[in-house]
């Protein structure tokens, strides 16, 4: 993993994406974009590629693990559809070693900033909300455990 990225604030993290995304003028661009970050992720074992993982909604399938270490929670991702990698690549990006009150807090309006909504089949809308919802809710068990210790 990049250290650069681990010492961003989650402000400058969603900044850096949205510069990086306005680089393209087509959306052609965007989506090669997107499917090289989906090759840059690292994936899950084989192991973790269960219906526990699994995220419901999404038009492929996608597998999303949390672990929570040191107040912070650290995500991996995989997916059979190499856009949507991609796309999970970028949230994790965003929330990747973040405390569960910064993703609870975290509104991801950068992806309107990146056009990414607006530019996905409604089946791969849906599926970029589940997972938004998954990464939330990890936020939450974690936090809710962490305020019961």
């Amino acid at each position: 993993m990049n250290l650069n990225i681990i010492a961003m604030t989650i402000e400058e993290q969603k900044a850096e994406l949205v510069e990086e995304f306005d680089l393209f003028e087509d959306w052609m661009d965007k989506y090669n974009y997107i499917i090289e970050m989906g090759k840059d992720l690292e994936g899950l074992p084989e192991e973790n590629k269960t219906k526990q993982f699994l995220i419901s909604g999404c038009q492929s399938q996608v597998w999303l693990t949390a672990n929570y270490d040191n107040g912070k929670i650290h995500f991996q991702a995989d997916s059979d559809a190499i856009i949507t990698k991609g796309i999970a690549q970028l949230l994790i990006r965003v929330v990747d070693n973040r405390s569960p009150k910064e993703i609870i807090d975290e509104d991801f309006s950068f992806l309107d900033k990146i056009g990414l909504k607006e530019h996905l089949s409604p089946t791969r809308s849906n599926g970029l909300t589940s997972m938004i919802k998954q990464i939330k809710l990890y936020a939450l068990v974690f936090k809710t455990k962490e305020e019961q210790k």
